[in-house]
Formats: structure tokens, sequence, C-alpha cells
């Protein structure tokens, strides 16, 4: 059971981040400031992570927090990081959590209580623009589709990753584990999800959108590709036709459609190769004395190259296809991670990104079905 009198001290580091955080980009109680609920109980160090994070992020965003737990638990620990500062941050009492260990389905049924589903209902009934957490991604899931719903035309949520690429740009990659199984209509619903956020939250005027399959040309894939592929052809947006497992990094696509399946092993394939290839690097690099000295030279752009991979600038995953904005972070998930999350979170709910969903999954919906190429 996490406690005020459990949660690990803030490192040196952090301490003093805390008291030489910026001005505050607005005054704490400007209405212009975008509500976030925060869940103070998901991260594995909880809640410290959650309660630094509101913390830089509300000196640095224009946001306030809702702080989402049991207040004997966070309004000491907050009282203990503010050191009678005055800040744009509120709790929201939550009698109960679910931790990494619960299963999804029976927490969500029996914490009625828990910091994710008030968090959600805070978004739900309008008190907040979006909900971060950095908690069980399955309990997280089945508690945003039974608190928020789904969109209208929207058969299946799904979870977005962006990927670093060659060019610099992102490349989006859903659904990466929220459905293991999709059928062509939904993976077309996925194709429109990705293209709306790619455009109003990563930024690209015209993403350009692929299906992930085993080669380019139009005849590749299984029975599920093939049937999907004139779906999103004929969808309006930017269709670029099939790409493959290499296209996710080197700029080709901006937007890259998949099963839960699929996606899932694509993702922990690549996490597995950022791990190996900083390991070997690190490793060559301490190998000589003459590398260790050229590493210390580079230090500059090895921190780069770190940073394009590091989880914690991107802050967490969005749950597309749900009626609000559910971020979902790493459990690991430092102050860093947490500040992005919110960051995301606000950016996603002032895009309005889900009304435009909607309206284009409405006008898909009233045109006929295109027939499947043959298979090669």
């Amino acid at each position: 059971m996490k406690t005020a009198a459990g949660t690990p001290k803030p490192t040196r580091g952090q301490r003093s981040a805390i008291r030489r955080g910026q001005p505050l980009l607005l005054a704490a109680d400007d209405p212009s400031r975008t509500p976030i609920a925060l869940d103070a109980m998901g991260a594995d160090k909880s809640p410290l992570p959650e309660i630094l994070g509101a913390i830089l992020a509300v000196r640095t965003l224009p946001v306030r927090v809702l702080l989402v737990g049991p207040q004997d638990t966070l309004r000491p620990a907050l009282a203990a990081q503010l050191h009678g500062e005055d800040l744009p941050i509120e709790i929201v009492h939550a009698s109960e959590w679910i931790s990494m260990d619960d299963k999804a389905a029976a927490s969500v049924r029996t914490k009625r209580d828990s910091s994710m589903r008030v968090g959600l209902k805070l978004v739900r009934e309008g008190r907040a623009s979006g909900f971060v957490t950095a908690g069980n991604t399955g309990a997280a899931m089945a508690t945003a589709k039974m608190v928020l719903g789904a969109l209208q035309g929207v058969e299946r949520p799904a979870l977005a990753t962006a990927f670093p690429t060659q060019t610099g740009s992102p490349c989006l990659l859903l659904d990466v584990g929220a459905n293991v199984d999709s059928s062509p209509e939904i993976l077309r619903q996925f194709a429109v999800m990705g293209a709306m956020y790619s455009h109003s939250v990563l930024g690209i005027s015209e993403p350009r959108v692929g299906l992930l399959s085993i080669g380019e040309e139009d005849t590749k894939g299984n029975a599920i590709t093939l049937q999907t592929f004139p779906l999103i052809k004929q969808s309006g947006l930017n269709f670029i036709g099939n790409v493959e497992g290499r296209d996710l990094f080197n700029g080709h696509a901006d937007v890259v459609v998949c099963d839960g399946f699929v996606g899932n092993v694509a993702l922990k394939t690549a996490e597995g190769v950022a791990r190996l290839t900083s390991a070997l690097l690190k490793e060559s690099l301490m190998s000589t004395l003459v590398s260790k000295v050229g590493a210390l030279l580079s230090k500059r752009a090895f921190n780069n190259f770190k940073k394009h991979l590091d989880y914690r600038e991107h802050g967490g995953v969005p749950l597309l296809g749900v009626r609000g904005v559910c971020i979902i972070g790493h459990g690991s998930s430092n102050d860093r991670a947490i500040m992005n999350g919110i960051r995301v979170a606000a950016e996603f709910a002032r895009a309005d990104i889900n009304s435009a969903i909607e309206h284009k999954l409405a006008a898909l919906a009233a045109e006929p079905v295109p027939e499947p190429a043959p298979a090669q």
C-alpha cells in the first residue's frame, strides 16, 4: 500500500528543479489554463513522479492539474514539494487505485472508486479536458471504454505510438495493443483516427497513410490486409498503399495501420533493438581510451540520439476513439514523462480531434464498400 510516509524522497536534482522552476507561464487562476486530470497512483513509484510532474507541468504549460487519488496520501506529499507555493494543482479524492498486478477486467468491475475511474469521470462530466495515467494499461483502456464510451462510428478504440524517423518527423503506428484482431472496417477507422491525430497534434499537414503488410504491391498480404486496402484507398485520406516494417523509421509514411497483435510485436521489437543499439554503442565507446575521449567530445550528439529514443520525451500514447482524451504512459514514468503526458493531453484536447473523426467516419459509412483485390 502506498502512503505518504512511504513515498520515496525526491533526488537532489529533482528538489533543485522544483525550487528553481521557471516562472509561471500564466497566473495560477488564469481561466485559459486547460484542466487535465492526472492519476496520481499509476506509476511504479507513485505518487512522487506524478506530483513532481504536475508541478513541472503547471509551471511550464498552460494547464491546471486535477491530481486524483487518496487525499490523505496526496495532501502531505504535495505540500512537501510545494514549499508553500500557490500552484494550480487540485486534489480530487479517490479511495482506491489499480495496481500493475491487478487483473484489468476484475479491478475495473470491483474498484468503483479507483483513481482511474474518478479521473475519467472528471473528463466525462466536463471538469477535465483530458486524463493521464501511467498505470495498468489494460485497466486504463477498459475503464476509458466503460466511462467515456466510443465515438460515433468507432467500433473499437486504438492505442497509437509515435516512432522517430530518419527525417525527424514522427511516424504514428496504430493499433499497438488495444485489439488483437481487427476487421477491415475497423482498420479503416484506425486510419482515419491516426490521420486526424497526426495532422492536429503532430503537426503534419497531409499525413501519408500506409497499411502495414509483407510487401508494397497491392496484392501482397493476408485476407484482412487485402480487404482493408481498397477501403482505405477509397477513404479520401492520403493513402500511399502497403508499407513494410522498415517504413516505420525511414520517413516514408506518417501513419501506419495494423491490428494490435502485429502492432504490439512491432513496438516491442523496436524497443528491443533500441536498447541493444544503445548498449552496443556504449560498450564500443567505453572499450578504449581513444574511444572514451571521442565519446566525451561527442556527448551532446549522443544525448540527442538518446532523446529521440526516450519514451519520457513523448509522455504517453493516446487511446484514440473514445469520447474524450485519454493518455496512457509507461509504468516507469518519471516527472518529465508525466509532464509530457500532460502536455500531450492538453494538445489533444485543444485540437478537438474527436469531432473531426466522427464527421469523417459518418461520411465514409454512407459510401459503398469497394471490392478487395485478388490475392497474389
